[in-house]
């Protein structure tokens, strides 16, 4: 059921709650806002309890300007989102809200958060998820779009085929399977066995390290929300280069001691390498790689496989075009996020559950769609597993926007190098 009450000003608000009786364990605002008081918090709860007991499931609803969306895990845990009305579909905060508890599952169990036995004392401990979930409620100033996409951020370097090969000689010697190198957050490369993750735990892992205080190495317990949900795993990290970071999920053995001495010895021969990668952000793909000079920036997304390539950065050396249509990089994730929420869910679906439902009220399946501003110009297309949505600069005739963002499309998903 979806409602429309009175006015409600606030940016994004998160509160958490027992499903049963209503206690609240914590809540979480973006940036400095203070909390929410606490005769809301009641009140949100209240009218939510209110239609369950009378048979109806309260999803959403909507203010002027407005939007609340409340979910319930497992009848153990009511999570509660209030946010600024963005008139996207409800999908959108709706994969926040799962992304938020499958955050407390990896941090702290999925035993412990779906059947809690002491109040108390859960509200202390599941504090240990507080960064990662901040993490997600500041997702619009995140160079990412992982956990909007539902797809892991990729950084295509030419390295990454040498990379590999070091990769997956470390991880051998730590006696894993699962291992992969993050560049400023994102994948750059990763073994057979870590891409069987869920995009969940892929999305999450990703966002975890980065989000933590900085340091040489780390050894911490993480329960896989879809693999393994119940047993914790180790989760070790070692800072190789400033924001850059290999992980490596294991069991028992090795130390983290032991393994420290074993970084040494396999990293060193691909410095230059890891320098070359981290030299390519915040672009993400090989400059070798030339695209129109009418675009502002791009997110691509292979569906099935989970995997995200975004760039508001496109400007090389020999291009001053870009800079002379002034945008700042901040605005250009902020609209190409905008733009995502706006088609996904409206006119294309995805992998974010429950996207499909607004697409499947048209005649037609919408593979192409494009909006025109004063300021600027979006189109948005769909090509068998992938889905690309461009900002354009707003003097880039209509007509052309069409054959420029299949051409981009081509270019990204057929180059070797990028792999997504």
């Amino acid at each position: 059921m979806r409602t429309r009450t009175g006015c409600l000003q606030m940016a994004v608000y998160l509160v958490c709650l027992t499903a049963a009786g209503g206690v609240p364990i914590f809540t979480r605002s973006k940036g400095e806002l203070k909390p929410l008081p606490f005769p809301v918090i009641g009140s949100l709860n209240a009218v939510h309890m209110f239609a369950s007991n009378h048979g109806v499931t309260l999803q959403s609803t909507t203010t002027k300007g407005s939007k609340i969306v409340w979910k319930v895990f497992h009848n153990s845990i009511t999570l509660i989102v209030a946010t600024r009305d963005d008139h996207s579909d409800d999908c959108h905060l709706a994969q926040l809200l799962d992304n938020i508890f499958q955050a407390m599952v990896l941090m702290y169990g999925a035993d412990d958060v779906t059947n809690i036995k002491n109040i108390e004392r859960f509200k202390r401990e599941i504090k240990v998820c507080f960064q990662l979930v901040d993490t997600l409620l500041e997702d619009a100033t995140l160079p990412t779009f992982s956990n909007l996409t539902n797809a892991v951020d990729m950084i295509a370097a030419p390295e990454n085929a040498v990379l590999q090969n070091f990769l997956d000689a470390f991880t051998e010697a730590a006696g894993s399977q699962y291992g992969c190198l993050l560049v400023h957050g994102k994948v750059a490369v990763a073994t057979k066995k870590w891409w069987l993750f869920s995009p969940t735990e892929l999305i999450l892992l990703s966002l975890l390290v980065p989000a933590m205080t900085r340091c040489t190495s780390r050894d911490l317990p993480v329960f896989l929300p879809q693999l393994s949900p119940t047993v914790p795993h180790r989760l070790m990290t070692f800072d190789l280069l400033k924001n850059i970071e290999i992980c490596v999920i294991t069991g028992p053995t090795p130390s983290l001691a032991e393994l420290e001495l074993e970084v040494n010895r396999f990293w060193k021969p691909g410095y230059e390498s890891l320098k070359a990668v981290s030299q390519l952000h915040p672009r993400n793909f090989p400059t070798s790689l030339y695209l129109d000079d009418n675009i502002l920036g791009f997110v691509v997304v292979n569906t099935e496989l989970h995997r995200c390539l975004c760039s508001v950065h496109l400007a090389s050396g020999q291009d001053t075009r870009q800079t002379e249509k002034s945008m700042s990089r901040e605005r250009r994730r902020e609209i190409l996020r905008s733009w995502y929420k706006k088609v996904i869910g409206t006119y294309m679906s995805s992998s974010v559950e429950g996207s499909d439902t607004g697409p499947a009220e048209f005649c037609h399946t919408p593979l192409e769609t494009y909006v025109v501003t004063d300021t600027h110009k979006c189109y948005a297309l769909e090509s068998g597993q992938h889905q690309i949505f461009v900002l354009y600069h707003i003097s880039i005739p209509t007509f052309a926007m069409r054959s420029v963002t299949q051409k981009t499309l081509s270019y990204l998903t057929k180059d070797k190098q990028v792999n997504i």
